[in-house]
């Protein structure tokens, strides 16, 4: 009896090969339980992110509510009024789920007010950072202006009071706006009928931005436009279209020496004979200078062209030094083949060369200029910035606002918080 029972007993014990098996299944379970769990964490994503798009394409003045405010209406702490803001343009690195404007084909029928939905979720980014200046896409109300398709031409009208709206937001987080009309508006064209729609254009972008009713600081910057041949004429019909501009363009417009065909001097030049303001790029002037004018006192001549009570603002950028990669076709094999060409000093880079940049605000303390980073990574260029400011030149930490007491923020952590 005792030897069946220990019989019994070995029989239930389970085998190497059984062990195996359920430790398997079990794994196979775990698995599978956390692949349907990724899974419905993945289509709740792809839920929630359609969502969000409807209702930015639906409600887009929903994501344009205050935010809290001080005792005095404010949405951040004022700016320091002596300290130089640092800004940058259009698209936002650090979030890239943040669009600059509504982008839809016309056959989607896009919208102004959708665009300023898409503003107001960048000025809460911008709150986020405390970066106080930025450059607003100039393709923000789509269509407004295509002579074939009238049904956008009132759009802007109907935003008046959201422009209002999304104004006030701005100046209550001291927030400096401007527009930079793309490289097609052209003032001194002999093509008349393109001279008539960058007029159109630059109306249309005067006529939000005094819809949002900011101050003269908020502007409107554009180059001379083409040479043709011949930079002499080409300043002078800039001159003769400028007398043809309603106050409200001329008001708001401001040139810019560019780095290929009208230096600082030509722009200084177009100043002297019509008043306009003038924005000086550090980087253009560089690459275009046939004059030989020197860097700070030109650009003292520039910041000299603004009224009284206003702050000036200058471009600034670093030359892209890094080979480029290139597709072409080899001659001899009819293949297309990568080849590495040098850089072209023109090319904006990522990043500001931290000692570069730190000179030249070094060589400027005596000036008051706010200054446009136009590098090409953007926001994360004015948090890198701003990190070596406090770094390797903490006197000049106050001048742009940055305090040495709290933590600077750095690209790389947003990148990465943006990852997790």
């Amino acid at each position: 009896m005792p030897a069946k029972k220990s019989a019994t007993a070995k029989s239930t014990k389970p085998t190497a090969a059984q062990l195996e098996r359920e430790v398997a299944r079990k794994a196979k379970e775990k698995a599978a339980k956390k692949q349907a769990s990724v899974k419905a964490a993945r289509e709740q994503q792809k839920a929630d992110a359609a969502a969000l798009e409807q209702r930015r394409l639906t409600n887009p003045m929903s994501f344009c509510g205050w935010p809290p405010t001080d005792t005095n209406g404010l949405t951040l702490p004022p700016f320091p009024a002596d300290a130089m803001r640092l800004g940058f343009a259009v698209k936002v690195m650090g979030r890239n789920d943040l669009k600059s404007n509504d982008t839809r084909r016309w056959q989607q029928n896009p919208h102004l007010r959708v665009s300023l939905g898409y503003l107001c979720e960048i000025f809460g980014y911008l709150r986020q950072h405390d970066i106080r200046m930025y450059r607003m896409t100039s393709d923000l109300a789509p269509y407004v202006t295509h002579p074939d398709m009238p049904q956008f031409h009132g759009m802007i009208d109907e935003c008046r009071g959201d422009l209002e709206h999304v104004g006030k937001l701005a100046k209550a987080q001291g927030l400096r706006l401007s527009f930079h009309p793309s490289q097609y508006i052209v003032l001194n064209s002999g093509n008349a009928e393109l001279t008539k729609r960058s007029v159109a254009d630059l109306e249309a972008q005067a006529k939000m931005l005094d819809y949002m009713e900011l101050g003269p600081e908020a502007i409107m910057v554009i180059h001379v436009g083409g040479a043709y041949g011949n930079r002499a004429a080409g300043c002078d019909n800039w001159v003769k279209t400028w007398k043809k501009l309603s106050k409200r363009v001329r008001h708001r417009l401001v040139l810019e020496n560019d780095d290929l065909r009208f230096s600082a001097a030509d722009v200084l030049s177009i100043h002297e004979r019509t008043g306009v303001k003038c924005v000086f790029d550090y980087q253009h002037h560089w690459c275009m200078n046939p004059e030989g004018l020197p860097l700070v006192p030109t650009l003292e001549k520039f910041l000299k062209t603004w009224p009284a009570g206003v702050r000036p603002k200058m471009h600034f950028s670093c030359a892209r030094t890094e080979l480029r990669e290139m597709k072409r076709k080899n001659r001899k094999t009819g293949l297309n083949e990568t080849v590495l060409l040098p850089p072209v000093w023109t090319g904006h880079s990522d990043f500001n060369n931290p000692f570069e940049t730190l000179t030249f605000l070094r060589s400027i303390q005596h000036l008051e200029t706010d200054i446009m980073l136009e590098s090409k990574a953007k926001d994360l260029s004015l948090l890198r910035l701003r990190n070596d400011i406090a770094r390797y030149a903490p006197e000049l930490a106050p001048r742009y606002g940055i305090s040495l007491n709290a933590p600077v923020e750095d690209a790389e952590e947003i990148v990465e918080d943006d990852a997790e």
